[in-house]
């Protein structure tokens, strides 16, 4: 008996490729920004990690940054930008000890 090969079937596998294909890739999003504390006046330049969602809105990082950093009596003065992994080793020496801490 001969096995015939639907072309509906082949249709369906390629589809199937092609919508895993269309889904994004997510790559870690980071943010560096600027904090201080008051009562000693205290700066520092940090890199976090945000959502994805967060990634490339400067608002949306914000919003993301400023409860984390509050929660350890830090305020958000600004949000310097945001990258994927590309930019950490750049940002490594100059975060110190906010590299990744929040």
């Amino acid at each position: 008996m001969m096995k015939h090969s639907t072309p509906l079937a082949g249709t369906a596998l390629a589809a199937a490729f092609v919508a895993v294909m269309a889904l994004p890739a997510h790559a870690a999003c980071y943010a560096d920004y600027k904090a201080k504390q008051d009562r000693p006046l205290r700066l520092h330049y940090g890199v976090m990690q945000i959502s994805d969602g967060a990634c490339g809105n400067g608002r949306a990082a914000a919003a993301e940054i400023g409860p984390r950093l509050s929660r350890a009596g830090w305020t958000l003065l600004t949000v310097l930008g945001t990258f994927g992994p590309d930019g950490l080793a750049g940002r490594k020496a100059s975060a110190g000890e906010f590299y990744l801490r929040f």
